[in-house]
């Protein structure tokens, strides 16, 4: 009872928050208000160090958005981690970490910043260890490294920022972003940023942090730990715009949207899968950053944010009915047994689709029309696009195993929709998936975005996911059952279990070559001509020494008697010679 309590005024005091933040939001955009708050903390060569806060439409709507995802994702968790005795722990670090991310919110300053930004890192590694088993502290280990380059790298970016004498970096973008040492900040944290999305490539990290319990994969995958560098760069939006920064960040969210789609259609983990369709979206927002609409990838950054969290909490709610299995291979059926749940997945998954007047319609239909506007080179409009139909052939491919066919585990199973907490977070976020990308579209743009284009460019979108969606039909169906294995036999083991080789630049080569050089290295030298010519091998001498010593010390009488024999066997000898 003590734990729902905990649970149930954690939801209560965020979701008030979140209603507060909104309303806050809205009057902040209608009179165009921005309010900056200082506080001075100590000065270090002429450098003040303050603690600064910066108040607009943009972080209260975004603080708004992510007190309202958590305070469900709180009340979700008290009955899915139900069993667990250490919940209180568990919603400690939830909150700890939506703290984190609310200074990183409002922070115009590199050093608070930082707070925020090392507290979603330290944080993190907590929630993904959180059940403590060897591929848990695998994939928190393999979390925390691959945030700490990002991190030494903002770190990096304030000691070059000590060239302006504050770290109000609000203040320098416009004037100073022809400046070299700018354009050094803004590598620095364009570098930080890719690390925390989750980009090309420090990519591998994202799918192994799915050990961690689902309730913090919702958290995290839609509005915290992972758009905190998307967040950070639509901040620092004015230093991409027409600079080799920009079309490096397009190339790389481009590379990053292919790879996650692809890798989608051959994972069979239904978390994974969610996962990295939470990729491709990273990589879409960075893309459409990097192209100089930092409203329009918020914009997307909340829509997403909304059904993605949606989404895990299905997968949550089907993977607490299966006895825990994520594989959806198991599954089939599931629409007879849990109708709710099912259906909350189908939406969520229309509107990751871009399904028309979902959530995700709104964001991605105007992203992709303006890529169509803009002057783009092929490879980048051929990623957009193919992306977006690997997008539709995964979700296809993900509802035609989970939802239709024959339930493929035991028929001795307890599947229902009855959790009643864990429904009507679901409906919450639901009811929001549906109408928050019109609501948001309202709000957001003033001007209506008239966009002209040819009917073949225009019904381009609506073509590609129709052709996204047979095709995951396809792949997925018994009927094409070869072209699945085909297609599983070449590209699985390349695409999907090394992640394009990922792992070996983020974590097997940085860990396992210099361990094995260090190993060679140490049997060479520290236990191979060093210990030869050294102390082990003079020890071992000294040692036979006395050994050989003792031994003619403890048999004296008998050495003296047979070198006696032979000295008188050595005269006879030497007589009759």
């Amino acid at each position: 009872m003590l734990n729902f309590s905990i649970c149930l005024v954690n939801f209560l005091v965020f979701m008030f928050f979140s209603l507060l933040f909104f309303l806050l939001s809205i009057y902040y955009m209608y009179m165009d208000m921005v309010y900056f708050i200082e506080w001075d903390l100590l000065m270090i060569n002429s450098s003040s160090i303050v603690m600064t806060f910066l108040f607009d439409w943009m972080s209260f709507l975004f603080m708004s958005f992510v007190l309202f995802i958590s305070s469900l994702v709180i009340f979700y968790s008290k009955e899915y981690m139900m069993e667990d005795n250490n919940i209180n722990r568990f919603i400690l670090l939830v909150v700890m970490f939506v703290i984190s991310m609310m200074l990183l919110i409002i922070s115009p300053n590199l050093i608070s910043i930082l707070l925020g930004w090392d507290g979603l890192g330290l944080v993190s590694y907590c929630l993904v260890i959180y059940f403590q088993n060897v591929k848990s502290y695998n994939a928190g280990m393999l979390t925390a490294l691959s945030n700490r380059i990002g991190d030494v790298a903002l770190l990096i970016a304030i000691s070059w920022m000590l060239n302006y004498g504050s770290w109000n970096y609000i203040f320098y973008m416009e004037i100073m972003k022809n400046d070299f040492s700018m354009k050094i900040i803004g590598g620095l944290v364009m570098l930080a940023a890719m690390t925390k999305s989750a980009q090309i490539p420090f990519s591998s990290w994202l799918p192994a942090a799915m050990a961690a319990p689902t309730p913090v994969s919702a958290l995290v995958h839609s509005s915290t730990l992972v758009t905190a560098g998307v967040y950070l760069l639509i901040r620092f939006n004015i230093l991409l715009v027409d600079s080799y920064l920009g079309n490096f960040l397009l190339l790389m969210g481009g590379l990053t949207m292919f790879m996650a789609g692809i890798a989608a259609n051959f994972e069979f983990d239904l978390k994974k899968i969610i996962a990295l369709s939470t990729l491709s979206q990273l990589g879409l927002m960075m893309s459409i950053l990097a192209m100089g609409f930092p409203k329009l990838a918020f914009f997307h950054l909340l829509t997403h944010a909304l059904f993605k969290a949606l989404l895990f909490m299905c997968a949550g709610a089907i993977i607490h009915n299966m006895k825990n299995s994520q594989d959806i291979r198991d599954m089939g059926g599931l629409i007879y047994f849990m109708p709710f749940t099912t259906t909350c997945l189908n939406i969520a998954n229309l509107a990751l689709c871009g399904m028309p007047f979902l959530a995700g319609f709104y964001s991605k239909d105007l992203i992709l029309e303006l890529v169509m506007l803009s002057n783009l080179n092929l490879l980048s409009f051929f990623l957009y696009f193919f992306s977006t139909g690997l997008t539709v052939c995964y979700s296809f491919r993900l509802c035609f195993y989970s939802l239709t066919g024959e339930f493929n585990q035991s028929s001795l199973n307890c599947l229902n929709d009855e959790s009643w907490v864990m429904s009507k977070s679901m409906l919450g976020l639901l009811i929001m998936a549906i109408i928050s990308g019109s609501i948001l579209n309202w709000l957001m743009f003033s001007s209506i975005y008239m966009v002209c284009l040819p009917s073949s460019l225009k019904n381009l979108t609506l073509i590609v996911c129709f052709i996204g969606g047979l095709f995951g039909y396809m792949i997925s169906s018994v009927k094409f059952y070869f072209l699945n294995k085909s297609l599983n036999f070449y590209l699985f083991s390349f695409l999907n279990m090394s992640m394009w080789g990922m792992p070996i630049l983020s974590t097997t080569g940085i860990v396992k070559y210099p361990l094995l050089l260090g190993f060679k290295t140490m049997k060479s030298f520290d236990q191979g001509w060093s210990e030869y010519f050294g102390g082990q091998n003079f020890y071992f001498i000294i040692k036979s020494f006395t050994m050989l010593n003792q031994f003619l010390q403890n048999n004296n009488l008998k050495v003296y008697f047979m070198m006696f024999v032979f000295w008188v066997l050595i005269l006879v000898a030497l007589m009759f010679s």
